[in-house]
């Protein structure tokens, strides 16, 4: 028996997420959102492609949340997208009643599910779908870390022209402005990455990680970034359904870990059957830690702001 995975949210992001893991094969897909056809429409033809890439998966559209039962994972990318002089930040009231009215649905159907929060501000949305859902910290956790290390591994190879599989780093911290590339444990097929970019090009590098969102929207212009984001919830609901504990740099609940207590920031976890079943307290610079809480503190404005909605 297959795995049953809720995507809800059918956007770019939620639509190229649904189909990366229907064409899986290894989970069976239902795609919620409010426009009515459209999730249908848009199953039926990722439906249709299965003699073609050879899945028995199964997908559907609702704009309902009943076909959502018992999911053993459900994926919200539900929201509004930035537009062009937009921050993730600017999301923040809107998507807040829209996570928030999505995660009451879905937790209610699916209450042993693992909640994967793609929705933007990240940080300040999965902090507020773990408080609306009642889920232990385990089973609701933000995409986030494995975008922006993927961006930022993709910077460095291209500068160093060398495989991106050589390319060794983590990105922490908030998805956003303040995100902290970790320099001081990058590598480059084992080589710290100090040795082979100089210290001003390498800061450039990171900067054009932090603003590779907003590159991506102010190149299409009416629209946001959703290859690379659903590539890598893809990789996040592949550790959790198939058990692979692997390490990945995502949105976690920190109870004093790194300094921080009682929020959602981004961290390497281990990521199997039981959601985050392990946080793991990577050794930084005194620039990286000042850094990660700088990153924090900001998160923290975008949750005080909530509470006090």
């Amino acid at each position: 028996m297959r795995f049953k995975v809720t995507v809800v949210g059918a956007g770019f992001v939620g639509a190229t997420t649904a189909q990366r893991i229907f064409e899986s094969g290894y989970a069976d897909v239902v795609l919620i959102d409010i426009v009515e056809g459209k999730p249908q429409g848009v199953a039926l033809d990722m439906l249709s492609s299965g003699p073609v890439i050879g899945t028995d998966a199964q997908i559907i559209g609702s704009n309902t949340y009943d076909e959502s039962v018992n999911s053993d994972v459900v994926v919200i990318t539900a929201g509004i997208p930035r537009k062009p002089g937009m921050s993730r930040d600017d999301l923040l009231m809107t998507n807040m009643n829209i996570v928030g009215s999505v995660t009451a649905e879905v937790a209610k159907r699916s209450p042993d599910a693992v909640l994967i929060i793609v929705s933007n501000p990240l940080d300040a949305m999965v902090q507020h779908a773990y408080r609306v859902s009642g889920f232990p910290k385990e089973r609701v956790v933000g995409m986030a870390g494995i975008l922006d290390t993927a961006r930022f591994r993709t910077f460095l190879s291209q500068e160093l022209k060398v495989s991106v599989t050589n390319v060794s780093a983590y990105v922490l911290g908030g998805h956003g402005d303040t995100m902290v590339p970790l320099i001081g444990s990058t590598t480059i097929g084992g080589v710290p990455v100090a040795q082979l970019i100089e210290a001003s090009r390498l800061e450039e590098i990171v900067q054009r990680t932090r603003d590779g969102g907003a590159e991506i929207v102010g190149l299409l212009k009416t629209g946001s970034a959703y290859y690379a984001p659903s590539a890598a919830v893809a990789q996040m609901v592949e550790a959790i359904l198939l058990d692979r504990k692997e390490i990945l740099p995502c949105a976690a609940y920190l109870e004093g870990e790194y300094g921080i207590d009682g929020l959602y920031a981004g961290v390497p976890v281990k990521l199997g059957a039981g959601g985050i079943e392990e946080i793991l307290e990577v050794e930084l610079t005194d620039a990286e830690a000042a850094a990660l809480k700088a990153s924090a503190d900001s998160v923290q404005e975008l949750v005080d702001i909530m509470a006090k909605a």
